[in-house]
């Protein structure tokens, strides 16, 4: 699209906003006007040239009562129509009754033409725009001469032909206006609009390679958050492109959860002449608009950052419950990104629709920030999912793009193409591209955006993907490359024991109510071991002013007085073992546990398994120089150690290095009691660009940074003179 054409095209429509809605709506209410009139204005002037005969064969359906209109379609040529007598300039010729007029002409339209005005909630508006007296001025606005609309060529007042709007450059136009939009709401724009010279490079690379083997069918295109539509009508015009032109060739699918560009999509698609209902309202991730269909291209530009708590409950079964976490739906089975940010789930969600028994399979191009490659530890659901694309080797390429190319963000952003039919050379490989620094400077920000890839640009990397070679900016690695195990790392606990003062006394008090058991006796004294009871209404107090919580199990403990008296009753115990035992330090665990059992039994103490425990938690202390804590013996004379949680450790193996080799040379001969427990080694995946491009800079020598500096201070010197002379 002729990049003036569209820049008038946009002003007009923002100055209208301007022009009309000053001092009726909030500057944040604008878009809920401006962009539904123009998606009607847009339709409008197509049926204008087909009104009479819409209009004649409707009268003839209402005289047959025929309800079905669908008819109708075949007179206007496109799958929409508008049965009320008005168009938007007919609407002017009434100015006393254009509010009225204006909703006859909205009921007039078909069925999906209504959905749109529902999903924009124009007609909430309607109300405040006849109060305020301004919908005359506003659709006389819409219908300037001086600018089209149209996809048709058209003539302005003076007979010069405009250009005609392609469905190409309306989303442009549209995504335009919602950026402008929401940076002026400042909203988040991202989500919604891509630069188009993303989408075109995600385009070039998704089609070109593979423009020999689209044979003759019908190919689906999807993209899973289609926003106003942008991918998909680019991808279309693309394929297009280097094909053969069949319009037939490829059929659109996507859905969108936001309303407004919902509508939007919806209206380009029939404008199209494309199968509306193949857009779908509501979320991909709570419930797939397409459950049991498969694509042969994919692309989109997921949120990320975004939390998906709204869709967790269609999702799992009782998340966050250690252990029975269930996983609902099948598109995410492989494993579950931290709430906090589902776009991975989008990506799962396309490699679940991914067709496996075609010549071509299916390919995918999809947006991701930088956490995308490297968050989630080992075993967790990024690196799962991580793992399950690279082993199955469907992970072709990652393309690093330069910062600030999007418009409400500076953070790293990457594209990630995926295919399950890799060309032979490039089986068990990926490729990773550098793109930082191909992009030229914008004379103009536009919201963060100071940047753009231009065609040689998006030539120069799709070139590059093609060749798969290595050069400065493109690497090659073998799958297993970004893969590791992450080992843990045991050493023996070791442990002292010895009757303390401080030891006997904290067994007064339950460890998990400790504070609270302590204050209630240091307040209440003695009493707690008779009267609880009557201080509850202290305690309850004590609590509330403090906002301490507890569970109603701890709260009963903390009130009850059977549970005051068996903690006494452990402390006494513990002070009898204590009086055995006097202050002596035992540095061997596996040794005193036998003693203290037997002491236990010489002097009748009524102490069960679970208490004498308790006593020996309470007495006992790391200690590096005790003897190692026996877990068990094997029958062999193997000695297994309790493991010291406190000094757990892992380490990341690489998975082209021998974990136990590794072991031996990085941890083994600086911690010589060490092990691994091999039940809770796991398998990780991680990307690093920055591992992976990094060039190293030499720091400055020592005389330049000393010329630096007394450059400086003779610089701060001059300063200073001029401000004393002053």
């Amino acid at each position: 699209m002729n990049q003036k054409v569209h820049n008038q095209i946009v002003s007009f429509i923002w100055g209208i906003a301007d022009d009309v809605l000053r001092d009726v709506f909030v500057r944040g209410k604008y878009r809920d006007i401006i962009l539904p009139f123009t998606v009607l204005r847009r339709l409008d002037v197509l049926l204008v040239p087909t009104k009479n005969k819409v209009l004649e064969a409707d009268a003839f359906m209402q005289q047959e009562n025929i309800d079905n209109k669908s008819a109708l379609q075949s007179i206007t040529g496109y799958p929409f129509w508008n049965t009320s007598k008005f168009t938007f300039e007919t609407l002017l010729n009434d100015a006393d009754n254009i509010d009225s007029n204006l909703e006859t002409y909205l009921d007039g339209y078909s069925p999906n033409v209504q959905e749109i005005i529902s999903k924009f909630k124009l007609r909430n508006q309607l109300e405040t725009m006849k109060e305020a007296g301004i919908t005359y001025l506003l659709i006389d606005k819409f219908c300037n001469k001086e600018i089209n609309l149209s996809p048709n060529e058209t003539k302005n007042s003076r007979g010069e032909t405009l250009p005609p709007l392609t469905n190409l450059g309306m989303g442009y136009v549209f995504e335009e206006l919602i950026r402008k939009f929401n940076e002026e709401n400042n909203e988040e724009a991202g989500e919604h609009f891509t630069p188009r010279e993303i989408i075109k490079l995600m385009t070039h690379i998704l089609f070109l390679p593979v423009k020999d083997k689209i044979k003759k069918g019908t190919y689906l295109i999807y993209d899973p958050a289609c926003g106003s539509g942008g991918m998909l009508t680019e991808a279309e015009h693309f394929a297009l492109e280097i094909t053969d032109g069949d319009p037939d060739r490829f059929q659109l699918y996507g859905q969108e959860v936001n309303p407004e560009t919902y509508a939007i999509c919806t209206s380009d698609m029939l404008i199209k002449g494309e199968n509306a209902n193949n857009i779908k309202y509501g979320s991909t991730l709570s419930k797939d608009g397409f459950p049991h269909l498969h694509f042969d291209f994919m692309l989109s530009n997921p949120p990320y950052g975004k939390t998906w708590k709204l869709d967790v409950d269609a999702i799992v079964d009782e998340r966050g419950k250690k252990g029975k976490e269930v996983i609902k739906d099948k598109r995410f089975q492989i494993g579950l990104p931290t709430i906090s940010d589902g776009q991975l789930l989008f990506l799962m969600n396309m490699v679940s629709k991914m067709k496996h028994n075609t010549e071509l399979g299916s390919r995918i191009a999809t947006v991701h920030n930088g956490s995308a490659l490297f968050t989630g530890d080992a075993g967790g659901g990024e690196s799962e999912i991580r793992k399950y694309l690279i082993e199955n080797d469907w992970l072709e390429c990652i393309i690093a793009l330069p910062k600030n190319i999007f418009y409400n963000t500076g953070i790293p952003t990457y594209i990630w193409i995926v295919s399950n039919k890799k060309a032979p050379h490039r089986k068990g490989k990926v490729q990773l591209i550098n793109a930082l620094e191909l992009y030229e400077k914008l004379r103009k920000n536009l919201g963060q955006k100071n940047c753009e890839m231009t065609a040689h640009h998006i030539d120069q990397l799709t070139q590059l993907y093609i060749d798969f070679k290595e050069t400065d900016i493109s690497k090659i690695f073998p799958n297993e490359y970004f893969g590791y195990h992450k080992i843990t790392v045991e050493r023996p606990l070791r442990l002292s024991c010895q009757f303390t003062p401080h030891a006997l006394q904290s067994l007064r008090y339950d460890k998990a109510i400790s504070n609270e058991m302590e204050w209630a006796y240091t307040h209440l004294g003695e009493s707690v071991y008779s009267e609880i009871k009557k201080h509850k209404d202290k305690i309850e107090k004590h609590l509330a002013n403090n906002e301490i919580k507890l569970s109603p199990a701890n709260k009963t403990k903390l009130l009850s007085q059977e549970h005051w008296n068996t903690q006494l009753q452990l402390m006494q115990a513990a002070q009898k073992l204590a009086n055995h035992f006097g202050n002596k330090q035992f540095d061997d665990y596996n040794t005193f546990v036998p003693l203290l059992n037997k002491t236990v039994k010489e002097l009748k103490l009524d102490l069960d398994a679970k208490a004498i425990k308790t006593i020996l938690d309470s007495i006992s202390f790391r200690n590096e120089d005790a003897e190692k804590v026996i877990d068990k013996t094997d029958k062999d004379g193997t000695v297994h150690y309790v493991a010291d949680t406190e000094l757990r450790d892992t380490e990341n193996v690489p998975l082209n290095q021998n974990i136990h080799q590794y072991f031996e040379r990085e941890v083994l001969q600086h911690i010589p009691d060490a092990w691994i427990d091999e039940t809770k080694t796991v398998k990780g995946y991680e990307i690093s660009f920055t591992r992976y491009f990094y060039n190293y800079i030499p720091p400055r020598s020592l005389q330049e940074i000393t010329a630096e500096i007394l450059a400086l201070e003779k610089e701060t010197e001059g300063i200073l003179n001029e401000i004393v002379n002053d």
